[in-house]
């Protein structure tokens, strides 16, 4: 809608203004409606796409003033002219604090009414493109951010399945333990923002490896106490790299806690019990399964059997019992796979 095809309101309740100013405004280009009371022009407003509206202030009833706080309230896109026969500069200055973009007397000098209703348009135009300007780069800036986001994310994975592919004894686990987790948060009925954000931590969850010697991670035999103060500090490493591209702290602290025991014995916090977030308590039970039924440098692979039997024997010590009776019934109900594939 141009400028020139604008509705115009004329709220007065003398019918001789209404008419005067109608015609002005009508010869000028705009479309005018009026009305005689301030329910009279709600209901206008209401029924009709009105750009600008001008408010007699002294009218029975319901005032200007009262019309103009009601219309700026529902209404803000509402250009408001206030009109009056009497000069009152606090009544002014309350108008125009409250969003009238005038104040103009009677008698009117009409061409300065029009020149009043033109720059009123003319500022409403302007501030309506400024706030959908805003709004769309506002909207471009959060969609580029996200694309930036699911960008590095994506890289992060990337690099996950890199080094695990450089590695016989790892090839592929983080996939396992995403499928895992996946399938115990489903049988805990999470929602699907809340499985794929598991799905997520799952797969990036040891991402920290990478701050990790490769000498210690692939070492064959035991190792020592300062080599294993090394390897421990790969959740609290895979938190410190992920930390600038997820935004999502759930995922973050996931990937912080898996290795968090229940009995507030793991590492790297010592949290206990519903201190640990329930992802890390889902990871801790996936990860474990996968890390005992794959083979290790140190170590051949486990039977699945064992696995269970292992988390069962820890349950309310390393696991949470209610994730470990969950990953029970979903073995029960689809047997989970062996190192070889990613699925359940």
């Amino acid at each position: 809608m141009t400028e020139k095809q604008a509705v115009i309101l004329v709220v007065d309740d003398e019918m001789v203004v209404r008419r005067v100013l109608s015609e002005k405004v009508g010869l000028a280009g705009y479309r005018c409606e009026q009305a005689s009371t301030a329910d009279e022009a709600l209901a206008r407003i209401k029924s009709t796409a009105v750009q600008l509206a001008i408010l007699d202030i002294k009218m029975p009833g319901k005032s200007g003033v009262e019309l103009l706080s009601e219309i700026k309230a529902a209404y803000p896109d509402i250009a408001v002219i206030m009109a009056t026969a009497v000069i009152d500069i606090n009544t002014a200055i309350e108008c125009l604090k409250q969003g009238a973009y005038d104040y103009i007397t009677k008698p009117f000098n009409l061409d300065e009414v029009l020149l009043s209703v033109e720059r009123a348009l003319e500022r409403r135009r302007l501030e309506l493109e400024n706030r959908d300007y805003q709004l769309h780069l506002e909207q471009k800036v959060g969609e580029q951010a996200r694309k930036i986001r699911a960008a590095f994310l994506n890289a992060v994975t990337a690099l996950v399945y890199a080094l695990e592919a450089k590695d016989k004894y790892t090839s592929g686990h983080s996939q396992r333990v995403a499928d895992i987790s996946v399938a115990i948060a489903a049988e805990l009925g999470f929602s699907r923002p809340k499985i794929e954000q598991i799905r997520l931590a799952g797969l990036i969850h040891d991402i920290g490896k990478i701050g990790v010697r490769e000498a210690v991670l692939n070492k064959p035999g035991k190792v020592n106490d300062e080599e294993y103060r090394h390897i421990l500090s790969h959740s609290s490493i895979g938190e410190h790299i992920l930390t600038p591209i997820v935004e999502d702290e759930a995922i973050l602290k996931a990937v912080r806690h898996h290795h968090e025991r229940y009995d507030g014995t793991g590492y790297p916090d010592g949290l206990a019990g519903e201190q640990i977030p329930l992802a890390a308590r889902i990871l801790a039970v996936a990860d474990t399964y996968d890390a005992i039924i794959s083979g290790r440098p140190y170590r051949a692979a486990q039977s699945i059997q064992t696995a269970c039997d292992e988390i069962e024997h820890n349950r309310a010590s390393q696991f949470d019992s209610k994730v470990v009776d969950a990953f029970i019934r979903v073995r029960k109900s689809a047997d989970l796979v062996d190192a070889g594939s990613s699925k359940i």
